[in-house]
């Protein structure tokens, strides 16, 4: 079965987030375990099992409220858009999913990843870090070709289906009221696998 779609035979680079990610996650997880360490042998094991615990509550309780945020957000929208008003938008920087990160961060056993979390959850540095992933995005979804994310989808269906295949046609009534002809007028219940 032939799409029309050009299919590439030759071998797909792989990206240089690709080819650096795992090296740089091998480098963080180091660093983290060489830092608690440090802080370990300076400070005692009970501090540092202290900061773990106090990072793991603060980070529970920070994506608690941002979670409860985000619903009264969600749950307001609706009502305005029951109301028939039009939906207040969302203030730049007031979104809860960096908030979220940051929590997350704080959840992570690691003295840098706390670190990261308190900075995110400073208003003038989350709003900051906003803008910037929202310009990157933007840029990236600018330099796109068009209709390039249905594409993937088409690619993937083209080289990984399913087999299943059913041909049929639709025939729609126009006249309700008519019954149709034969014994099969009445209920069908659908097919069973």
């Amino acid at each position: 079965m032939t799409t029309g779609v050009p299919l590439s035979t030759a071998p797909r680079r792989r990206s240089r987030a690709r080819t650096f990610l795992p090296l740089a996650v091998a480098a963080w997880m180091i660093l983290e375990i060489w830092l608690l360490s440090l802080v370990a042998g300076a400070a005692g094991g009970l501090t540092v099992a202290a900061l773990l615990i106090g990072g793991i509550v603060l980070g529970a309780v920070v994506i608690k409220r941002a979670g409860r945020r985000a619903f009264k957000n969600l749950t307001n929208t609706f009502q305005q858009a029951q109301q028939g008003r039009q939906p207040t938008p969302q203030q730049p920087g007031g979104g809860n999913g960096l908030t979220m990160l940051a929590g997350l961060l704080l959840i992570l056993p690691g003295l840098l990843s706390d670190v990261a979390g308190l900075l995110l959850l400073i208003p003038p540095v989350r709003a900051l870090v906003g803008r910037r992933a929202g310009r990157s995005l933007e840029r990236r979804m600018a330099a796109a070709p068009a209709g390039s994310f249905g594409d993937a989808f088409q690619q993937a269906r083209i080289h990984q289906p399913d087999g299943k295949v059913v041909q049929g046609e639709v025939i729609r009534e126009n006249d309700p009221q008519r019954p149709a002809p034969g014994p099969d007028a009445g209920y069908r219940p659908p097919l069973a696998p």
